[in-house]
């Protein structure tokens, strides 16, 4: 890494798995679609909270390139509320200045769905506030690929990581600080896999639809805590930023 991030008490760059929505709709004995319609409830309530704590960019994984697999009922259902969602939640999200993004594959949505995707992306590109960045038929080892075979095109031999990054779908973006993931699973399943290298993770055991104002500070304040290096000893560091 040739540049060296400013540490500060509050992440740029939030990173989130929202997992659990199934989960908290089967304790409740209520189908597996009603979590992620309740979910959409909670990224709202996301946004709110980052913007109002200084956070600058927002990145959700929606939907992995492997979730094509689940049960074609919900998947069904998901197009259904993700293009929803495109039409009414951006409206509100445009209200309170927000700049909404979806990255992805395209093409194997609906043509609903990604004439969607380019009215939400038309309506908000102007505006300064959080940048919510919806990763959809996304997966971080396509993203590398798409990257790669883009300058393959441009006739490059050979490839530096500066090359690399600036091909990647967030390349506008600064790289994640912090990486959530809900539900009680640590692992990141193939989400922004060059772009988190540095990021600090945080695994809780609750889920996405009950991750609220409180427990979102609660991820935030153990990123506070963490010593960000990047390669260098505590010793190098600012007093300020040295942990006890």
């Amino acid at each position: 890494m040739s540049h060296i991030p400013e540490n500060t008490n509050i992440p740029r760059h939030v990173a989130v798995i929202m997992d659990g929505n199934g989960r908290w709709a089967k304790k409740r004995l209520m189908p597996r679609v009603m979590g992620h319609k309740r979910g959409l409830d909670t990224l709202e309530e996301m946004c709110r909270v980052c913007s109002n704590l200084g956070v600058a960019y927002l990145t959700v994984f929606a939907f992995s390139t492997e979730n094509w697999r689940r049960p074609e009922e919900e998947v069904s259902f998901l197009m259904g509320l993700f293009l929803s969602a495109l039409d009414k939640k951006v409206k509100k999200m445009h209200a309170n200045g927000l700049r909404v993004k979806v990255i992805g594959e395209r093409s194997h949505f609906s043509q609903a769905i990604q004439d969607g995707i380019v009215a939400a992306e038309e309506l908000t590109k102007n505006n300064k506030g959080l940048t919510l960045t919806i990763a959809a038929d996304y997966g971080g080892k396509w993203d590398i690929v798409q990257a790669a075979n883009q300058l393959i095109r441009e006739g490059k031999t050979e490839i530096t990581q500066e090359d690399l990054s600036a091909k990647l779908m967030l390349a506008e973006a600064p790289e994640p600080d912090l990486f959530i993931r809900t539900g009680g699973e640590t692992r990141i399943s193939n989400f922004m896999l060059w772009q988190m290298a540095y990021a600090e993770f945080y695994f809780t055991d609750v889920l996405w639809p009950d991750f609220n104002e409180t427990e979102i500070k609660k991820a935030f304040a153990s990123f506070t805590q963490r010593e960000r290096r990047f390669g260098r000893t505590s010793e190098q560091l600012p007093i300020e930023q040295q942990r006890p």
